[in-house]
């Protein structure tokens, strides 16, 4: 995805197009703008889908976790993270709580997520994939598209 975009301009061409997430998401990636089409986990304090769609191709997509907003254990950590960057997926949103966070900040990967936790997640296989899923203020829908960059985070229903 072309990174000459930030996400102040998008909002500004595109007013009536764009959502914009109300701002409680910190960084952890080393990717600081990152944006693309959205993939999507329903989990909560279970991170198998997460591990499962990191394993797969991400096509410079991002995967948007809705983790309930536990801030109770780590959805994602250095080596989900690491499988995020190997298999090309250009950012992960969390709606709950990363861990490793000085091996997540070097890693070529977009990272927002509420806070740091040391504890790891249960892992029974729990969940949803590619569901609407909302919170902090938008619905974010698979295949509609994620800009997010030290501004903020907006949604679109298309590429921008």
């Amino acid at each position: 995805m072309n990174a000459d975009w930030k996400t102040t301009d998008l909002c500004d061409a595109h007013p009536q197009t764009v959502a914009v997430a109300t701002p409680i998401f910190r960084h952890f990636g080393a990717r600081r703008r990152f944006g693309g089409a959205i993939a999507t986990v329903r989990c909560f304090e279970d991170n198998s889908l997460v591990r499962e769609r990191l394993d797969e191709p991400g096509a410079g997509r991002v995967l948007v976790v809705d983790g309930g907003g536990s801030l109770r254990c780590a959805l994602l950590g250095d080596q989900l993270g690491a499988l995020g960057v190997r298999n090309g997926w250009s950012g992960v949103l969390v709606w709950g709580c990363v861990r490793d966070t000085d091996a997540l900040a070097t890693m070529d990967l977009g990272i927002l997520a509420l806070a740091a936790h040391p504890a790891k997640s249960v892992k029974r296989g729990q969940g949803e994939r590619d569901v609407a899923v909302a919170f902090a203020g938008v619905t974010f829908r698979p295949g509609h598209f994620l800009y997010a960059d030290a501004d903020g985070v907006v949604i679109a229903p298309a590429a921008l």
